[in-house]
């Protein structure tokens, strides 16, 4: 299993690929996209191509969630969710999300001595952001099992 993060933003999504076994984390691309174009769909479109380009190396989506600082969803965790979900259902990828508080201050201070211009650093920031998020995820305890529903419990004996 290998899996694909996103960091969604207004206009950019940045894209990081990764092993659960390995833990290796990498950078892939940034995509230039609004988010608000044709109400999200020609995000959806484009998002979903580059996606499907890396169905061989990842089949989950680990997708970054702006969380306010006190743990709350705001108007932009909500959309970021409803974008993710669209996507997850147009490719047919499972979903994760993972908080992506301060992820974007982890990728400046990967560039600030890189001596890249600003720009350069600009067309690499997501990508690393996307990086930061999946390597919180790893590194983060898998969430407890779900209890059994009623339809798969035993049967129980008085």
């Amino acid at each position: 299993m290998r899996y694909l993060a996103l960091d969604i933003g207004d206009k950019r999504t940045g894209l990081a690929l990764g092993d659960p076994v390995t833990r290796l984390v990498s950078p892939l691309e940034v995509i230039e996209c609004p988010v608000t174009a044709e109400n999200g769909e020609l995000w959806i479109r484009t998002l979903a191509k580059h996606v499907e380009r890396q169905i061989a190396k990842a089949d989950t989506l680990i997708v970054g969630l702006p969380l306010n600082m006190d743990d709350t969803e705001g108007p932009q965790a909500k959309r970021v969710r409803a974008l993710a979900e669209r996507l997850a259902a147009r490719t047919g990828h499972a979903l994760l999300f993972q908080d992506e508080r301060l992820t974007s201050v982890d990728a400046e201070w990967q560039l600030a001595r890189s001596g890249l211009t600003r720009g350069e650093k600009k067309q690499r920031r997501d990508a690393l952001a996307a990086a930061t998020i999946l390597r919180d995820f790893l590194a983060s305890p898998p969430p407890p099992p779900l209890p059994p529903t009623s339809s798969t419990s035993p049967p129980q004996t008085p």
